[in-house]
């Protein structure tokens, strides 16, 4: 049984203070229905506000020391964990995610926290001597600042540790830092800007902003006095930063289509546990999900019959019950264009093994197989629970469909021959390539990102730091 709905409001943070705003945004319950909380939504006055706060905030940061820094990030990740059940509640209802999955969202961006601490004290800088002729005597401290200030943007599927991602980092290298949430999704930030309102920062260091990105968006984003952008969301919202932004440091993780690639040699029963949990996790609501799964032709129906197998696993129930593993999507119009993609996919000629169905914004898991080659789904981010399961011919041909498209985040490839593992992870065009696994972003221990409309630059927390730092050579 789900429990009674969250009544909340929750307000800006703007140079330290709380602030209302005239205008909200009203956050459905994805559990039971209905609105559980209203967020104050910032006007383009707000926003500004936020900027100018920023800026000022800049030059005390550009003072503190690594050792302040650590101390922050693990107050931080104290105070999360210490409202981990009231965060994981939040992340339910707002982004109708089990329950299970929710406490795992609030730990993982907890423990970013702490390691980005551990990053931060990578942070050492070096001292060069010059090696040229003329500048033989030369010698240079080379040490990093902060870049300045960090508009964060973030999205719905994974509201908290996606924005830990890029709050950690940010913090941890010195910079301010403008957090602007998804409004499906500003409850679980509004938690954390609560904790970060409880340390000692300075006055403007860390500024909350929720609001309409038709309203704010291009305020933020246009400005000046933003030097760096972390932004994870689609590629058509990306591409809109990128525009309007100046000359600033653009950190963009966006769309996937992630190809999982399956030769006949793999162990085809865990080809089919790996798909499943790489399409169905989260409701396909993944910028690393398994979009298409790309089979030899001569294994085609058996993945198909393994994947339906697996799917008992994969079905909606109450978002409360531990052992619920899927749930909604997060609006209807998402729910709108997965049944778009899935009824021009069978219109097309693709067979529809199970699933289809939608109910407001519900839509059932669904198996597609022989789905031919010009269908959209295998080219166009779905964001739904669809595993979509086409054929090819040999290596070449696999290598040409899963690289068609302006999408290249993810890709898997399933086989037991080492060399054409290796052959394919160079050839298929992905940020990141998984062997004999689902793609996965972990807690950032390893660079990824995308290439093409999938983004700009890599993240991680490491590598995320070194974005959000410049290098000053103090010539001596």
């Amino acid at each position: 049984m789900s429990q009674q709905p969250l009544q909340r409001r929750e307000r800006l943070y703007i140079d330290g203070e709380w602030h209302e705003a005239d205008d909200v945004l009203e956050v459905t319950d994805l559990a039971d229905g209905g609105t559980f909380a209203q967020v104050a939504a910032a006007s383009p006055e707000q926003a500004d506000d936020a900027l100018a706060a920023a800026q000022r905030a800049e030059s005390e940061l550009r003072e503190t020391t690594i050792p302040q820094r650590v101390e922050w990030l693990d107050a931080i990740a104290e105070g999360l964990l210490e409202r981990k059940e009231e965060l994981a509640e939040v992340i339910v209802r707002e982004a109708g995610k089990p329950i299970s999955s929710a406490r795992g969202e609030v730990e993982s961006a907890a423990e970013r926290f702490r390691r980005a601490k551990e990053e931060a004290r990578s942070l050492k800088g070096e001292f060069r001597e010059g090696t040229t002729a003329g500048h033989e005597g030369w010698k240079a401290i080379v040490k990093h600042e902060p870049i300045g200030t960090v508009l964060a943007i973030t999205p719905y599927n994974y509201p908290l540790s996606t924005t830990a991602l890029s709050v950690a980092p940010a913090m941890a290298a010195g910079n301010s830092v403008i957090l602007k949430p998804a409004s499906d999704t500003p409850v679980s930030a509004a938690i954390l800007a609560d904790v970060i309102s409880e340390l000692d920062l300075p006055d403007g260091a860390f500024n909350f902003v929720p609001g309409r990105g038709s309203v704010i968006g291009d305020v933020l984003s246009g400005d000046d006095r933003v030097n760096a952008i972390s932004m994870t969301g689609s590629s058509a919202a990306g591409k809109h930063v990128a525009k309007e932004s100046g000359m600033v440091n653009l950190h963009m993780e966006l769309g996937g289509n992630a190809p999982a690639v399956v030769f006949p040699d793999a162990d085809l029963g865990d080809v089919a546990g790996q798909c499943a949990k790489g399409s169905f996790k989260y409701a396909g609501q993944r910028c690393s999900a398994v979009s298409r799964v790309l089979a030899h032709e001569s294994v085609h129906d058996e993945v198909v019959d393994l994947i339906e197998a697996e799917m008992d696993s994969w079905q909606p129930g109450d978002l409360f019950e531990e052992d619920t593993t899927m749930g909604p999507l997060i609006n209807e119009g998402q729910a709108e264009w997965v049944e778009e993609l899935v009824e021009d996919a069978v219109e097309k000629g693709a067979d529809l093994v199970r699933g289809g169905e939608r109910d407001g914004i519900h839509f059932e898991p669904t198996l597609l197989a022989n789905v031919p080659h010009d269908a959209r789904i295998v080219h166009e981010e779905q964001f739904g629970p669809v595993a979509a399961v086409t054929t090819f011919e040999d290596e070449e041909q696999a290598v040409e469909i899963a690289n068609r498209g302006d999408l290249a985040l993810d890709a898997s490839v399933f086989t037991s021959d080492y060399d054409r593992a290796m052959d394919l992870s160079d050839r298929l065009d992905a940020g990141a390539v998984r062997i004999n696994g689902a793609p996965s972003h972990g807690l950032g221990d390893i660079p990824f990102g995308g290439n093409k409309a999938s983004g700009i630059g890599r993240q991680g927390l490491h590598t995320t730091i070194e974005e959000m730092v410049r290098k000053k050579s103090i010539v001596l």
